[in-house]
C-alpha cells in the first residue's frame, strides 16, 4: 500500500514527509545532503535575515533594538545630531518585513499595521514610506542622508553602511 500512494504522486518531484512537519521536495533534501556532506556550518535560526542600513555619511554605526523600533515606529523622528530621521519600509508581504517586525518590534506585522491605523486616525502620525524591493530601499537610503531601512543581510551595497542592532 505504501508502494501504490508513492506511485499515484509520482507526477511531481520526490516529496518527503515528517509527521507533523511540512512536505518537503526531493531536490530540497538534496541539497541539504549536498551540503551536509560538504560540510557547510549548518544554517543557524540566530543569522539574521535583514541587514539594517544607513547612507554612508549618516555618522551612526550602532544602535539598540528599542532605538531601530522607535525610528520605524516614529516615536524617535529625530537621529542623535538632531536631523531628522526617515525610515523606510519593505510591503507588508515580504518576509524580510516579518523578520524585521518580529525581531525589532517584537510584534508581527499585522500588529504594527493596527499600530498605524490608530496613529492615523488619531492624527498622530503616519507610517514610513513602502518600497515594493530592497532595489528600491536601498536606492531611497543612497539618495538621502538621513535615511534607514533594512534590506536582506549580507554585506553593505555601495553609498550604504550596515549599522550593528545592540540587545
Amino acid at each position: 500500500m505504501v508502494g501504490d500512494q508513492f506511485c499515484n504522486r509520482m507526477s511531481g518531484p520526490p516529496q518527503v514527509r515528517l509527521r507533523g512537519a511540512r512536505r518537503i521536495n526531493g531536490g530540497t533534501v538534496a541539497w541539504l545532503l549536498v551540503m551536509a556532506l560538504a560540510g557547510a556550518p549548518a544554517v543557524s535560526a540566530q543569522q539574521p535575515v535583514y541587514s539594517v542600513v544607513v547612507n554612508e555619511s549618516n555618522p551612526v554605526t550602532s544602535l539598540t533594538r528599542s532605538e531601530v523600533s522607535n525610528l520605524f515606529l516614529r516615536k524617535l523622528t529625530r537621529w542623535s545630531d538632531g536631523s531628522s530621521a526617515h525610515p523606510v519600509d519593505l510591503p507588508a508581504n515580504s518576509p524580510i518585513r516579518a523578520a524585521f517586525s518580529r525581531e525589532i518590534h517584537g510584534k508581527s506585522v499585522a500588529s504594527v499595521s493596527a499600530y498605524w491605523q490608530q496613529q492615523i486616525f488619531s492624527g498622530r502620525s503616519v507610517p514610513p514610506p513602502e518600497k515594493p524591493t530592497p532595489a528600491e530601499v536601498i536606492a531611497y537610503v543612497r539618495s538621502d542622508s538621513v535615511a534607514i531601512g533594512y534590506i536582506p543581510a549580507g554585506p553593505a551595497p555601495a553609498g550604504l553602511k550596515v549599522i550593528k542592532v545592540q540587545p
